[in-house]
């Protein structure tokens, strides 16, 4: 049975108007986390200064979507006179906290509104898959596509929040839909258009550099597979490609330059060169450098700065500033806890492991029906080891842009097994749009095989089934998207013993701990908190500063001690070889079991 278009549209509207729902009113009592302390902050400062000193790591579309609502809120005072703004470098952490609690500006209200932005581009993110998996398979596999979009916890946690992993996956279906419109149909519109898709994935996170080396694969790919055979073809259309493919670049690094422009044009460019110098001191690049002697630079900061010193260049040296910044994170690593260890050089299985516990089961379950139904499919006629190029050949000229989806999941996830940046599923984010197509295009294929009546609907009735499993196990986990877990381990609950830190643990709950404390009317908590919120702002004089590293006996009989279980379970993990940190200063917590969790990520004690 075929769906009208608007019957569709409508079913379409629907999930994304709930989704939106679901979204603007669990935020309210989630306080400000990590990576919002410093992106917020760092938006207004781009549109109200035109510098931006802060936060180069990560590009400015995102933050300017997030700061553009505080413009029009009344009364913000912006710090520009503190040293943290003037002279420090990195100051986007302390000025973020100076910007929002401590200014007597209005932190709620502008927290808000910086997450609305957010939230109309994860919808926007949510059409956009619809969009195109009903142009590639219908309109069946458009709304099954969009029904595992808007009932993603990951999506829903962090398409809320001042961040840019939503944006990120954002980005990446917007260059990639209009860089294969592009090969399909090489005209120069397409070209610019291609061109400026790509900016703007440049312009939303810096991790997205990797469709420059995905789209020369692919374009490689449409030669091999869709170019008529005819070995002279062939080379005359591998050519001609590869320069059109050259000047979607060129177009996309000509679409960043004005952003940049506007966003450097008060910032000193002394201020890049001290920025360069000091944080790309250990950049891995500063050690072939200096093993070229024909290349008269010594290190990655001189590369800056040479651009930098250019009026024309500079824009683009910023730009390669946050590039350098995110490759030398993700190359040094971040300290976190995972399943009873804690390293800052990260795991090979980190990523695989957190996917399969964070993801919903019954969306797992959907996926591995497709990929054996892929299996069966591809080896039904004959054993797939007979003729496997031929056929291949044939599957990848009739699937093109299914190829392209798996090898930017492929690579993507390459990438981020040998990365040391073990802090979240979130950064698999850019990979789940093609993989919800993918599983809801295999999953209608499959319906469509069954010839039975009977058969077909106990098809229909186990996907309805699975779908509702994963809708009602979302709705149960609200307003706490950030703390999902699936049935493997137990659900949100048992998660802290796996992983922590913006999978479980960002600071959404310091206000949930406020309303704790005043509903108990408890007159002092000590607190070691985790994320972007400021505890005195919320705790006022019943704060009680408190650090794990401390000694313990230093805590009153009676007192009330909260934790961070991101804090928590770092103080409790088993080092790895050769992590140099201090460790195991929350062991002395085992005796004790929290008297109360607030939402899933604060742990209250009671001293005794």
């Amino acid at each position: 049975m075929d769906l009208s278009n608007r019957f569709t549209n409508l079913i379409a509207v629907t999930l994304l108007a709930v989704m939106f729902w679901m979204a603007v009113f669990s935020i309210k009592d989630d306080s400000l986390t990590m990576d919002e302390l410093a992106h917020l902050p760092a938006g207004y400062s781009y549109l109200s200064q035109q510098d931006m000193r802060l936060n180069p790591e990560h590009p400015p579309l995102m933050k300017d979507l997030a700061g553009f609502p505080l413009l029009f809120v009344k009364g913000i005072k912006f710090p520009s006179d503190i040293e943290s703004w003037k002279e420090d470098i990195n100051g986007q952490w302390v000025l973020g906290n100076i910007f929002l609690f401590q200014s007597g500006n209005p932190a709620d209200q502008m927290i808000f509104w910086g997450r609305i932005p957010m939230i109309l581009l994860m919808i926007f993110l949510g059409f956009f898959i619809f969009k195109w998996a009903r142009e590639l398979f219908g309109n069946k596999v458009a709304l099954l596509s969009l029904l595992f979009y808007s009932f993603s916890p990951t999506f829903l946690a962090h398409g809320r929040l001042v961040t840019t992993d939503v944006a990120a996956a954002t980005g990446v279906i917007l260059a990639v839909y209009y860089f294969l419109k592009f090969l399909k149909t090489p005209a120069y519109k397409n070209i610019i258009i291609a061109g400026l898709a790509l900016a703007i994935a440049q312009l939303l996170k810096f991790s997205l550099i990797l469709l420059f080396p995905f789209f020369v694969i692919i374009f490689i790919f449409w030669i091999i597979f869709k170019v008529e055979k005819g070995k002279i073809r062939k080379i005359n259309q591998f050519f001609s490609y590869g320069l059109k493919t050259f000047l979607v670049f060129i177009f996309a690094f000509l679409f960043i330059w004005p952003v940049y422009q506007f966003h450097v044009l008060n910032l000193p460019t002394e201020k890049i060169e001290e920025y360069s110098q000091e944080l790309l001191r250990s950049h891995p690049l500063n050690k072939i450098l200096t093993k070229v002697p024909i290349v008269k630079i010594n290190n990655s900061s001189e590369i800056i700065n040479r651009m930098a010193e250019n009026p024309i260049l500079k824009p683009w040296s910023y730009y390669a500033l946050g590039v350098f910044m995110i490759t030398e994170r993700a190359a040094g690593g971040h300290t976190t806890y995972f399943m009873e260890e804690v390293s800052a050089a990260g795991w090979i299985q980190y990523f695989p492991v957190v996917y399969i516990i964070k993801e919903p089961l019954a969306f797992h379950i959907l996926t591995l029906i497709v990929l054996l139904f892929f299996a069966y499919s591809i080896s039904m006629k004959r054993p797939f080891w007979r003729n496997p190029l031929f056929r291949l050949n044939n599957w990848a000229r009739d699937h093109f842009v299914e190829l392209a989806f798996l090898v930017w999941i492929l690579m993507y996830w390459a990438t981020s097994l040998t990365s040391n940046l073990n802090i979240g599923v979130r950064h698999l984010l850019p990979t789940f749009p093609f993989v919800y197509i993918l599983v809801a295009g295999g999953i209608i294929a499959l319906l469509k095989t069954e010839a039975n009546i009977l058969l077909k609907g106990a098809k229909y009735l186990i996907l309805f089934l699975l779908i509702l499993w994963q809708a009602i196990s979302v709705f149960a986990i609200s307003p706490h998207f950030l703390s999902y877990f699936n049935e493997i381990v137990g659900g949100p609950r048992n998660g802290y013993i796996y992983t922590v830190n913006s999978n479980l643990d960002w600071g959404q709950d310091l206000k949930r701990l406020k309303k704790w404390v005043d509903q108990q009317e408890i007159d002092e908590i000590y607190v070691d908190y985790f994320g972007g919120a400021d505890t005195k702002y919320y705790l006022g004089n019943k704060l009680k500063p408190w650090q794990g590293s401390w000694d313990p006996k230093k805590l009153p009989k009676g007192s009330y001690l909260a934790v961070s279980v991101t804090f928590l379970q770092g103080g409790k993990g088993e080092p790895v070889h050769g992590f140099n940190q201090p460790y195991g200063y929350y062991l002395w917590l085992d005796k004790y079991k929290p008297i109360k969790r607030i939402g899933y990520s604060i742990y209250v004690y009671q001293i005794n």
